[in-house]
């Protein structure tokens, strides 16, 4: 792979970057988990407001940052994190919405894998396929725990799309899917996180609460989808550190 530079350019070059990342969307997420989860979060980088926390979870250091939207930014910064700060596990935590009547709005959603008609991975390395593998072990840490914990769990296919699916007549973007992809949500990140991590060697996978769906007209506010993620935020916690 070729790239340019010694030093990584979104983030800080002297991050204190753990080798265990959680990886929501949302900066402004990720500043809500070090304020509320973590012991003696810090800020350890902020290029272009793209916010970054170290701290400690259970005797353990865990780094909690944004990916922003879109694959595009999210495959900036698992590039970053994984070739200048040797991140070692990346589970992502984001919001989906529901393409399933299988599942309902504040369930979450696992990916077993993610498929996408994108050219991401095409363009990346020349990865042919239009679906990745999330990290089998990854997922089998956090089936186990969300069993302990009481925590439904669905654990299946995601789409990773180009635009924001509510936004257009996304049906006809499902409807190209093949027909042997149960797809359960869709959203705009996991596959390019998730294919990078792949490419690069390291353990990645994907939590994401259904805060939308094409079988409801009930829809999370901003508000809620920053504070009351909690459940998905703790398993991420609890697997990332096993």
């Amino acid at each position: 792979m070729v790239f340019i530079g010694e030093e990584p350019i979104h983030i800080e070059a002297n991050a204190d970057i753990g080798e265990l990342v959680v990886f929501p969307g949302d900066p402004l997420r990720a500043k809500y988990i070090a304020e509320n989860f973590l012991e003696n979060a810090r800020l350890v980088t902020n290029i272009r407001n793209m916010s970054g926390y170290t701290g400690m979870y259970k005797d353990k250091k865990v780094t909690v940052m944004g990916s922003g939207m879109g694959m595009p930014s999210a495959s900036i910064y698992t590039f970053e994190l994984i070739h200048y700060f040797h991140v070692k596990k990346i589970i992502r935590i984001g919001t989906c919405g529901a393409v399933s009547p299988k599942v309902n709005i504040g369930d979450i959603l696992l990916a077993s894998r993610v498929y996408s008609e994108s050219n991401f991975a095409y363009t990346y390395n020349n990865y042919p396929k239009y679906i990745v593998d999330a990290n089998s072990h990854l997922n089998d840490i956090l089936l186990k725990i969300a069993e302990a914990k009481n925590i439904k769990l669905h654990m299946g296919l995601l789409t990773t799309m180009d635009v924001f699916g509510p936004y257009i007549d996304y049906e006809r973007v499902l409807k190209r899917i093949p027909q042997k992809y149960d797809i359960l949500g869709e959203e705009m990140e996991a596959f390019g996180i998730i294919h990078v991590a792949n490419s690069l060697g390291i353990e990645a996978t994907c939590l994401a609460t259904v805060v939308d769906s094409k079988y409801s007209n009930v829809v999370l506010t901003p508000k809620e989808r920053e504070t009351t993620l909690n459940d998905m935020i703790t398993l991420a916690l609890e697997a990332i550190i096993k």
